[in-house]
């Protein structure tokens, strides 16, 4: 629907068409049931370790708490978009109006942009504990969790405002259908009726750059902590590789789509709306198998809260 508007920006479209996910009726079905399954193994298995770390003070430890942190982003990132993706498969018409299509775009990167400093912070944390052991507690003491966590969110909303600042300025006329099942930055740009190009640099500098740089710079890191563990002792590195290696997946399955998307931020295809499913719905579903798979710290964890559950039922 279009229509004259008193709105932020005196746009004259009042609302935005998502073409979401294209496929027959059967193909719908199963994709609902598929990500609805995806969206319970977010919300039970990243919660479970939020519980996990706030009821057993084995793990109130910093490596815990930014992982506890993380999995609270990963609930609030999927809940912006994998619910609206889920019930828009069986509708005809997928309508979304201008302020929640500006809300849930703010939402998106201002998470987004807090999960890659919560990424930064647990690098440094697995650098302070496997290079500086001894002065583990001091370099990551509960001022610093606490100021990082807070960096990463006020970093996570200067850069969704930096970017919601210049798109809300822009005239909207038509047309308004977004050939994705969210709203994002680029692709309503594209719908802007005026020259989009010097728009083009503020997104790609602010979301491409940041995103390929802060990508390269925690790998390069991780590389430094491996070489520096090998140079130490070599017997201690596959110790190492084995701790770091959650991690280094984590990383790599949450910035290649970001990389993909943002670094050609004016898309001519449909495909980065398939890789915004991998950050929204697939990887915040992996991450709590990652990072509990081999991580012996939470398995006795889970071992002693089910063995207080038995005791609190029958004793």
């Amino acid at each position: 629907m279009i229509k004259a508007m008193d709105g932020l920006n005196g746009s004259v479209v009042s609302e935005f068409v998502l073409l979401g996910l294209s496929g027959s009726w059967e193909t719908k079905v199963i994709l609902m049931i598929t990500f609805s399954l995806l969206y319970l193994g977010i919300i039970l298995g990243n919660l479970f370790i939020i519980f996990l770390v706030i009821a057993d003070s084995h793990l109130h430890s910093p490596m815990y708490f930014l992982l506890a942190n993380l999995s609270f982003n990963d609930v609030g990132l999927s809940s912006t978009t994998v619910p609206r993706m889920i019930t828009d498969l069986l509708k005809e018409h997928k309508v979304i109006s201008f302020q929640s299509c500006m809300t849930q775009t703010c939402f998106i990167h201002a998470m987004g942009g807090a999960e890659l400093v919560l990424l930064i912070a647990m690098a440094f944390d697995r650098y302070a504990a496997i290079c500086k052991p001894l002065h583990y507690l001091t370099i990551m003491s509960p001022k610093t969790c606490f100021l990082l966590i807070v960096t990463s969110w006020v970093t996570g909303v200067i850069h969704a405002m930096t970017q919601f600042s210049f798109v809300i300025n822009l005239p909207f006329c038509g047309p308004n259908k977004i050939d994705s099942f969210c709203c994002d930055f680029p692709r309503i740009i594209q719908l802007a009726c005026s020259d989009a190009a010097n728009f083009e640099f503020v997104v790609t500098a602010n979301s491409g750059i940041l995103t390929t740089g802060t990508f390269f710079l925690l790998l390069l890191s991780y590389a430094f902590i491996l070489i520096t563990v090998w140079k130490r002792s070599s017997g201690d590195l596959s110790k190492a590789l084995g701790t770091l290696s959650a991690h280094i997946t984590v990383v790599i399955l949450f910035f290649i789509p970001c990389i993909f998307v943002y670094i050609w931020p004016f898309p001519t295809s449909s495909v980065d709306k398939y890789m915004f499913i991998v950050d929204f719905a697939i990887t915040p579903a992996l991450n709590p198998v990652i990072y509990t798979l081999r991580n012996k710290d939470i398995k006795i964890a889970t071992q002693r809260l089910s063995k207080r559950c038995h005791c609190d039922r029958f004793c």
